[in-house]
């Protein structure tokens, strides 16, 4: 397994293992199954687990497998979807969540804990459910004056090595906070052949996730691509129902192309987009959404392969699928 430095956490693997499907939130997937997926991971030589609590038996899956103690070298993160509470409760949601996260994982600390929730603007409206922005975005006179400041304390008090932001929120949000003076050590950025957040993007603007990731690289800000096979669109078939006007099915159709190209080649599509997502510049690892040792062994020989040819990469470049949607 290849590995890269993922800003100040280190050397990390170049694929980390995320923890929807092992928490069993899409697909089918059994406890033994996500077990023995998670104690695979490790045999592989992935290096980094991505948790969160929303990922429903994730962390403890994770706690029951290790018992508290992780193999050496191994590191953690998780998460918290925090919204837009009142300003003097931000910092106690935060510890309370981590709180949780670490009685779930058995452990006394994590090496990154991530903002979870979309950043906005103040003043901001939202495309799609602005009328429930609270619930889902931090706007960013809470995200600068109270989420850093309590984040940094936790930082300082040892309960978590480092911090960082899920960069799936409004593009302008995401590139002011990570050229804040107090920048995050780590953000989360999409990183698939269609530039797609799916149904995770809420408002109308192009999304910049490559520029996003440029940004985070540029200051210093370790960079973990999300949704390679954007839920499910770039690979043969999607694992769970979508109504027709879901955009990760609208992207399913959009990749037909994307899947023909692979049938030509003889190759799994899944396996392509990982094997691309790892060949985009700016971006150190990548999270797996797999839920089970078959799906993981996929993806392990994706990596053991190595990038795309250029000439692969300029054919499904010209699909023309990297455009604003």
């Amino acid at each position: 397994m290849q590995t890269a430095t993922l800003g100040p956490l280190g050397e990390v693997s170049r694929l980390t293992l995320g923890g929807g499907g092992i928490g069993q939130i899409w697909g089918e997937n059994t406890k033994d199954e996500a077990l023995a997926t998670l104690a695979a991971a490790i045999d592989g030589g992935i290096t980094l687990l991505d948790a969160a609590p929303m990922y429903r038996n994730c962390e403890a899956f994770i706690g029951a497998v290790f018992g508290g103690r992780l193999p050496p070298g191994v590191k953690i993160t998780t998460k918290h979807q925090l919204g837009s509470p009142p300003a003097s409760e931000v910092a106690d949601r935060l510890e309370a969540s981590l709180d949780e996260s670490l009685k779930a994982l058995r452990l006394d600390r994590v090496d990154l804990f991530f903002l979870h929730s979309n950043i906005h603007l103040d003043g901001f409206t939202y495309a799609h459910g602005d009328a429930h922005k609270d619930a889902f975005s931090t706007s960013w006179s809470l995200y600068e004056g109270e989420v850093v400041p309590a984040m940094e304390r936790l930082k300082a008090q040892g309960r978590i090595g480092a911090w960082g932001i899920t960069g799936i929120g409004v593009p302008a949000a995401i590139l002011k906070a990570l050229d804040h003076t107090a920048r995050p050590d780590v953000v989360q950025a999409i990183a698939n052949l269609m530039d797609s957040a799916g149904a995770l993007r809420r408002y109308a603007e192009p999304a910049r996730p490559r520029e996003i990731a440029a940004k985070a690289k540029a200051n210093g800000i370790g960079v973990m691509g999300i949704r390679a096979v954007q839920a499910g669109a770039l690979t043969l078939g999607v694992d769970r129902p979508l109504s027709a006007n879901n955009p990760d099915n609208t992207d399913f159709a959009r990749a037909a192309g994307f899947r023909a190209l692979c049938a030509q080649w003889g190759e799994d599509p899944a396996v392509v987009a990982h094997r691309y997502a790892l060949g985009m510049s700016n971006i150190d690892t990548v999270v797996l959404g797999v839920k089970n040792r078959a799906e993981l062994a996929q993806c392990l020989a994706g990596e053991a392969a190595g990038p795309l040819e250029p000439a692969q990469v300029a054919a499904i470049d010209a699909l023309g699928l990297a455009v604003p949607v």
